[in-house]
């Protein structure tokens, strides 16, 4: 199997939001991990140089949580992001 390139965060993590973190500490690392899957809503999307779009502070848990986050699987968005 090919190496994976490491994902890169958009964001710094001193930037993401202490509110939103400590909610999702709350997860299991089984939840996060489940609600960042290919065809989930709000699954893992990178652009083809590995920067992340969103899902930072899932991210961010997972990582500090000992989480190989490189080797989740991700959806490569091609162009820009639509925003909602």
């Amino acid at each position: 199997m090919a190496d994976i390139p490491p994902l890169k965060p958009l964001h710094s993590d001193t930037s993401l939001s202490a509110a939103q973190l400590a909610k999702l500490e709350q997860l299991s690392t089984d939840q996060l991990k489940e609600s960042l899957l290919l065809g989930k809503k709000e699954c893992l999307k990178a652009k083809r140089d590995e920067l992340i779009l969103d899902v930072h502070h899932r991210i961010l848990v997972l990582r500090n949580r000992g989480i190989d986050i490189d080797a989740l699987p991700r959806e490569i968005v091609e162009g820009e992001m639509e925003t909602l």
